[in-house]
């Protein structure tokens, strides 16, 4: 399993400013975490229980929101459920929800981020962050 090179280096150096130690559990966190997109701290408890049934849940939410300190994270709330979006090797980007079975579609649409910006400049507003999700039926739904 290849370690993740700039993310690991990211969090060393988080955890060394905030007198933190990058312990196994981090890492091995961390190198799973970033295979996946869209996960759940219980998701990912479920697949780590398997490597390493020492790990706690508790441990996972800790080191997820360290994660999210560093970047390398992002904690996003999709209608009842917490996720935490694996942001560390893609750039901004917005979200289509399915609300029947919470299938999540990743885009990136220059019009809509120029729009944004028009709308903030005519009211005299800086954005310096946002989040658009758009919640409705995918495909699969609304064909059943």
């Amino acid at each position: 399993m290849a370690k993740p090179v700039k993310e690991l280096e990211t969090l060393k150096h988080h955890l060394q400013k905030n007198s933190l130690k990058l312990t196994r559990q981090r890492e091995l966190i961390l190198t799973t975490f970033l295979k996946m997109e869209h996960v759940t701290a219980e998701q990912l408890y479920h697949i780590l229980a398997k490597k390493d049934p020492h790990i706690g849940l508790a441990t996972i939410y800790r080191t997820l929101k360290l994660f999210c300190e560093t970047d390398l994270a992002q904690e996003r709330h999709f209608g009842s459920q917490t996720q935490f979006d694996n942001v560390s090797h893609k750039g901004h980007h917005d979200h289509l929800i399915c609300t029947s079975c919470g299938k999540i579609v990743e885009f990136q649409n220059c019009q809509i981020e120029n729009l944004q910006e028009e709308v903030a400049r005519v009211n005299g507003f800086t954005i310096q962050t946002h989040k658009l999700e758009l919640y409705g039926l995918c495909h699969t739904c609304q064909s059943a």
